[in-house]
């Protein structure tokens, strides 16, 4: 699925308004628009006709859309009132509005609660981040539910950086043409509720990001072919662990072992390897490293490794594919290739590029693009804003969204060792850490709450076997 930048989006809209105009381009949104919020009230209410929605229309052709989507509604039945958010208003979806039976509120006796519905027309993709106090007042105290957004909730920009200015909450946010970034990073994502998107006629167009679909993930998991044994699955070396951390290394087993490794080798302290065979008999301890590897898991639970570096070198000269986690990256090269995968959240990250984690948070897509380049290698950053960045690419991938009950310490141990189960199986980096990422993901959604995760790891075969 593709994910749009604005300068692309308004390129698009550039294109399509020389073939149409743009009257007709709005009534193609409005009409959308429209028939979404009916589809919602029949919903909740069984019917539209009777239902009270209030419109706040803003100087822009958000205002414009949200203007003449009221005035589809008016004609349906629906009892239609519209507050002027600026000094400015669309005159013509105004006036319009007012021939259909709309009726003008001032913003200071609105009272928001009154109405089934709030559409939120006040700012668009070129609007500034933030509300002024009046509107951030009512913003606050609206429930989300009760509120669709045209294109975007007002006060978010529609890509990043992301400040954290006051902005609207919407249950239903109804965007035309493409999705914008905001639909999918955070803290948008939330805030946009469920994402609806209405073709107005655009161009094709070239995304920004492209977010994996279930459907992506169903016909993308590798499957073993009849004729499949342990080695052509792929055999994960796992150097994770110490005696100072050693559930990290018997975690990156765990993801190894339930993500399908045909055989996982364990290479690390024999206090940990003991640990890893009472848990899982399958996996062969090899401290001398001198079986079969087909990809390698590093750095879970090294803590201060003498060795490291010589480590992450001796793996990197077998030019096998690895997942460089946690510690390990404490100790990169000045340059590693496109199949390591290096997997940071965003505090390790911005130690990394020696900048400070808010500036991760708050624009994840641009620091996630330059780690790539920097070290020529993918890059999956964990967290809220769960990417992949590719070297040398300008669009970014996303996994598919989880809950967020996998933010708890364990959980990038075992992700770094599903991602080594998917490389040592052959396949491409970019797709193994979108695959492992996903699969986390959609297994926290089907096993909700406070799980180890271990025992999250436990039950992807239940989410692979569904897929």
């Amino acid at each position: 699925m593709g994910i749009f930048s604005v300068g692309e989006i308004r390129r698009g809209e550039a294109e399509a308004i020389t073939k149409v105009g743009d009257d007709a381009l709005m009534q193609r949104a409005a009409h959308g628009l429209a028939n979404e919020m009916l589809r919602l009230l029949k919903r909740r209410r069984g019917k539209a006709v009777g239902a009270r929605v209030l419109i706040l229309a803003g100087p822009g052709n958000n205002g414009g859309d949200a203007l003449f989507a009221g005035v589809r509604l008016a004609g349906r039945g629906v009892q239609v009132s519209a507050v002027q958010t600026a000094n400015q208003v669309h005159r013509a979806g105004w006036e319009a509005l007012i021939r259909a039976g709309g009726r003008p509120v001032p913003l200071r006796q609105v009272e928001p609660l009154a109405f089934d519905l709030v559409l939120d027309g006040v700012l668009g993709i070129g609007g500034r981040p933030g509300l002024p106090p009046e509107l951030a007042a009512l913003a606050a105290g609206l429930p989300a539910q009760r509120v669709v957004a045209v294109d975007l909730p007002s006060g978010l920009p529609a890509e990043p950086p992301f400040t954290g200015d006051p902005h609207f909450l919407a249950g239903l946010t109804v965007t035309f043409g493409g999705r914008k970034p905001v639909h999918l990073l955070q803290p948008g994502r939330e805030a946009c509720g469920e994402v609806v998107c209405v073709d107005i006629g655009l161009p094709a167009m070239s995304a920004a990001i492209q977010a994996l679909t279930r459907a992506d993930f169903a016909a993308s998991w590798p499957v073993p072919g009849p004729l499949a044994d342990k080695y052509s699955r792929g055999v994960v070396g796992v150097a994770a662990g110490s005696d100072q951390y050693p559930g990290a290394g018997l975690l990156a087993c765990a993801g190894a072992v339930h993500a399908g490794a045909g055989m996982v080798r364990y290479h690390g302290e024999p206090t940990v390897a003991g640990m890893v065979l009472a848990r899982f008999p399958n996996v062969v301890c090899d401290s001398a490293r001198s079986g079969r590897v087909d990809a390698w898991v590093l750095g879970p639970g090294w803590g201060d490794r003498t060795d490291a570096r010589a480590v992450i070198g001796s793996a990197l000269a077998d030019g096998l594919p690895m997942v460089i986690d946690a510690d390990g990256l404490r100790y990169l090269p000045s340059q590693l290739r496109a199949d390591v995968v290096l997997t940071p959240h965003a505090g390790e990250l911005a130690r990394l590029l020696g900048t400070d984690r808010r500036r991760i948070e708050s624009d994840p897509v641009r620091y996630a693009k330059a780690a790539a380049d920097c070290w020529g290698a993918t890059l999956l950053l964990k967290g809220g804003n769960q990417l992949v960045a590719v070297p040398g690419q300008d669009c970014v991938y996303f996994p598919l969204p989880g809950p967020a009950w996998t933010a708890q310490a364990g959980s990038g141990d075992t992700l770094a060792g599903a991602i080594g189960a998917l490389l040592a199986n052959g396949t491409p980096p970019l797709w193994a850490a979108l695959l492992a990422a996903s699969l986390q993901a959609l297994t926290a959604a089907e096993y909700p709450g406070p799980v180890p995760p271990d025992e999250l790891a436990s039950h992807f075969r239940t989410v692979i076997n569904a897929r």
